[in-house]
This record gives C-alpha cells, structure tokens and sequence, in this order.
C-alpha cells in the first residue's frame, strides 16, 4: 500500500522554502493588484490584472501544498524579496521600468523554480504545485517581454538595455544576500536531502 499524502513528512527546509514561496507569491500579488487598479484600461491594465490573479493562485497553492503536507505556513519575517529590489536599483519611475523589474524578477521565480523541480526524489505534492506555477510563469515572462518591445517606440531600445541591466544587477544582489541568509536549507533541499 503507497503512502497518503496526508502520510509525507517534511522536513523544515522545505517548510521554510515552501512558506518564502508563498510569501513571495502575496507579495507579488498585492503588488499587480495596485498597480492594475491604478493604469488607465488597455492591453497592459489586462495583462497585469491576469498577472495579479495569477500571483494570487499562486500563493494559494503553495499554502495547499503545505496542508496537503500536513504543515501551515511559517510566516517569514523582513521585507519581501520584492521589496529588496527596490532597495537595490532604486525606485521604478514609470510603467516601463516597472515591466523591466518585473521581467529580471519573474526570470529569477522561473529559475529558481526550475532548478527546486530537478531536486532528487522531489516530494509528489511540490512537483504537482511546482508544474502548476511554471505554466503560468512561462506567460509571465512572455507577455512583460512582448510589452516591453511594444514599448522601446517611446522608450528606445538602449534606455530598456540600460534598465534591464541595472535591474539583473540588483537581482544578483538579492539572491546573494537571499542565498547568505537561507543558502544552506535551500542547497540542502536542492540536493534532493529536504524531503524525506
């Protein structure tokens, strides 16, 4: 007889990661919100609106997973991984470098995604939750990518350029600083010991 999930144990390290994941995924979600409520209606007002609810899903199955695993959501203390962004490359000044920090950033959920999805024995219940969430960041990135092309008319090519760059950069030294902090839990969980 296989296990239930309702049987799975996790271990911290994924508790930890699981619950930084949602908590990402409200922030983010809080984030589209306001900014959809506030753009004139259009193809980006749509976009983001699709973008925010997703974000939204997005933190609702991650706290799914976690029950289904028999936990709660450990809340996560200090600024949002958003929030250091911003602290890093300065404050957005319109709705192109908002799409541009938007972009750097959803490449960096994408990947992160991506390289948790390969963990050896990866636990059913994260990799169902993780297959979901890919999806949808896939189009994230599309669709901020398509938009900031549509925007290089009023912008030009090498002012985006410059800002995407000055962006990676700041993502760079978040995830150096976010890695410092929880590096050891997520390398642990990556090399397939989180689960057990």
């Amino acid at each position: 007889m296989g296990l239930r999930t309702s049987d799975i144990v996790i271990s911290e390290n994924d508790k930890l990661l699981l619950s930084f994941y949602r908590t990402a995924e409200i922030s983010g979600a809080l984030f589209f919100g306001r900014l959809a409520r506030s753009l004139p209606a259009g193809p980006i007002q749509n976009d983001l609106t699709q973008h925010f609810a997703d974000e939204s899903a997005h933190s609702a199955y991650w706290t799914k997973a976690l029950n289904e695993l028999g936990e709660n959501p450990l809340k996560i203390s200090g600024g949002a991984y958003q929030d250091q962004y911003i602290e890093a490359a300065g404050m957005p000044t319109n709705i192109m470098e908002i799409l541009g920090i938007t972009l750097i950033f959803e490449k960096r959920v994408i990947g992160q995604y991506a390289i948790h999805h390969q963990a050896q024995d990866l636990n059913p219940v994260i990799k169902a939750t993780l297959d979901k969430i890919m999806n949808d960041e896939k189009w994230h990135v599309q669709w901020v990518t398509d938009a900031l092309k549509v925007m290089e008319k009023d912008f030009g090519e090498e002012y985006i350029t410059k800002t995407l760059r000055r962006y990676r950069e700041a993502d760079q030294e978040v995830y150096k600083k976010t890695l410092s902090e929880h590096g050891e839990r997520v390398e642990h969980i990556l090399k397939g010991r989180g689960t057990l």
